[in-house]
């Protein structure tokens, strides 16, 4: 991460804490006169304890409050220098890789699929992410690593997993995502 955007971050961290937010990723890039400054915020969850229940995303309200105390605090520090920016705040998509053990306890109750160290793949839904591991229970139907058909749980620390993403879910007059009933 460049310079600018590890000095937005570390200035915003603070600011951003009590509204129970995170500084996930920031990406400033030149845009002709402007640069555009795009900040990525997420819920922080703590990683002291196991989480198992699904994590409720970031509101439209949440991400909204935020970006007043973002565009307070860049233009109140001049983090930002004199030259003109453009500013965009919103909250990481579903197609964002899980890479850290925050991204995997924010997903807990979703698919995930999963690439391993040695090449194998699990798909199922996370069921546990704590700071070391996460625990993901197969799908009916769904293949747990070395290929095997199972329902049992799989645990996987963090240094065996090569990559791993949300699978998108489509269910009809239910809930979609996970978190709650839908409307």
């Amino acid at each position: 991460m460049a310079g600018a955007e590890r000095t937005i971050i570390e200035t915003l961290a603070p600011k951003l804490e009590p509204l129970g937010i995170l500084v996930e990723d920031v990406t400033v890039v030149p845009a002709g006169k402007r640069r555009l400054v795009r900040i990525l915020l997420d819920r922080i969850v703590a990683m002291d304890t196991a989480t198992t229940e699904p994590v409720a995303p970031v509101t439209l309200d949440e991400v909204a409050d935020a970006t007043r105390v973002v565009s307070d605090e860049l233009d109140d520090t001049n983090v930002m220098g004199e030259q003109p920016y453009v500013l965009e705040v919103s909250s990481p998509g579903t197609d964002r890789p899980l890479t850290e053990p925050r991204h995997f306890a924010r997903n807990v109750g979703r698919l995930v699929a999963i690439t391993l160290d040695d090449g194998s793949k699990i798909a199922g839904r996370l069921t546990s992410a704590d700071a070391t591991e996460i625990v993901v229970t197969p799908e009916q139907g769904g293949k747990k690593a070395g290929g095997h058909a199972s329902a049992e749980p799989t645990r996987l620390e963090y240094p065996t997993i090569t990559s791993a993403k949300v699978q998108v879910e489509f269910m009809h007059g239910g809930d979609t995502d996970g978190v709650g009933e839908d409307v």
